[in-house]
């Protein structure tokens, strides 16, 4: 049995963009694999904490040298580092803001790059660090304001999104990543309405 992740970022519930083509996928997904289980993920509407001195101390001990509240503290990271890991397709809305990702998305990737849990370290080796998780396809749905922050653009030099998303994806092992973007969220008018329907277009095609 498949299964899918979807996992949300937009701080918007009843006008985002980003949701409206994750759930669009997830549906198309779901029709070519009925049998298939569906893992949804709001980091938007319920943000993961911000690591800190607790969470970073437990992160770094090793397993058996961990007390109760330090595996208390891993206690989420541990929970979306598995549905990571267990998830056959990955899909996820990435809306731009300001620049980069949402607070919230950064919060969720600061719980899942874990050294020893998804990626590893080794001081004496050629590589230091090596990916841990396995590589299954992973569809990034970003929205952007303006059309101009978008790959080709006269502003895609101002895009942080994708490069930072590209890394970390990258770095604990998902490196099949696709984007399918939405450009001029905020000009409203035809251009909006193009690039709405050919990002519905291509992630029917993906899914």
């Amino acid at each position: 049995m498949k299964t899918l992740l979807v996992i949300n970022s937009s701080g918007r519930v009843t006008r985002s963009i980003t949701r409206h083509l994750t759930q669009r996928f997830a549906e198309a997904w779901r029709a070519r694999n009925p049998d298939g289980a569906m893992v949804l993920r709001d980091v938007g509407q319920d943000p993961p904490p911000a690591v800190n001195e607790s969470w970073i101390a437990a992160a770094f001990a090793s397993p058996g040298e961990r007390t109760s509240a330090m595996n208390e503290a891993l206690r989420l990271s541990e929970t979306l580092i598995e549905e990571l890991a267990t998830a056959d397709v990955i899909v996820m809305g990435a809306p731009v803001y300001n620049f980069g990702m949402p607070a919230q998305l950064k919060a969720y990737f600061d719980q899942v790059v874990r050294v020893g849990r998804t990626f590893g370290f080794d001081a004496n080796a050629a590589e230091h660090y090596r990916p841990l998780l396995p590589s299954r396809p992973v569809i990034v749905v970003t929205a952007a304001g303006d059309g101009a922050i978008l790959p080709g653009g006269a502003l895609a030099h101002t895009n942080f999104l994708e490069p930072h998303l590209q890394t970390v994806l990258g770095f604990i092992g998902l490196t099949d990543v696709k984007f399918v973007r939405v450009g001029f969220d905020e000009f409203g008018g035809d251009r909006l309405k193009r690039s709405l329907a050919a990002a519905e277009v291509a992630l029917d095609e993906l899914a």
